[in-house]
């Protein structure tokens, strides 16, 4: 046999036993976040704000401080102010005790304790699907203006860091 015939020979069985390319599948971006419930609403925060969920520790009151204050508490030897959300908010919580977790939220070095009326675990959701959500009339405006739609429930994308840094989080003193 002629080399070139021997060459396109090997190369034909080569095609014919040769296995299909993969299927190409479109990889899809996912935001992840916390999920949890304020005022009965469902709120999440982005996976990087939140750096602890905690059970309401025992806090130590603070004289002379607005009342959604709640105090202050030792959590692993770290002192953290531990605010009510829903208060400083105008919203009333509807959870019991048993059903609040504190969300620990750090900007720079310092920790700051959020109640929430619970946690509903991680979310996830189709970064495409992230989409601008209605202007809002209340104090949650400057903190919410992002969100999700996933079984006809509307997630808002709760900025800690915008809440954090906000005046009216910032003067605590009555």
């Amino acid at each position: 046999m002629h080399p070139f015939a021997l060459l396109k020979d090997i190369a034909d069985r080569s095609l014919n036993n040769a296995s299909d390319l993969p299927q190409q599948i479109e990889a899809v971006a996912y935001w992840r976040g916390v999920g949890f419930l304020m005022g009965g609403q469902e709120f999440v925060a982005d996976m990087g704000q939140v750096s602890e969920i905690l059970q309401p520790p025992r806090v130590t009151t603070v004289p002379g401080v607005k009342s959604w204050v709640l105090g202050v508490a030792n959590v692993r030897g770290r002192l953290v102010p531990v605010m009510d959300m829903a208060g400083m908010l105008g919203m009333t919580s509807k959870a019991n005790w048993r059903s609040r977790r504190v969300l620990v939220v750090e900007e720079g070095d310092f920790p700051t304790g959020l109640l929430v009326d619970a946690v509903l675990g991680m979310q996830q959701f189709q970064l495409d699907s992230m989409d601008a959500i209605p202007k809002r009339q209340d104090a949650l405006s400057k903190f919410v203006d992002h969100g999700f739609v996933r079984d006809a429930k509307q997630w808002s994308i709760f900025r800690f860091d915008e809440l954090v840094n906000s005046p009216e989080f910032l003067q605590i003193a009555v």
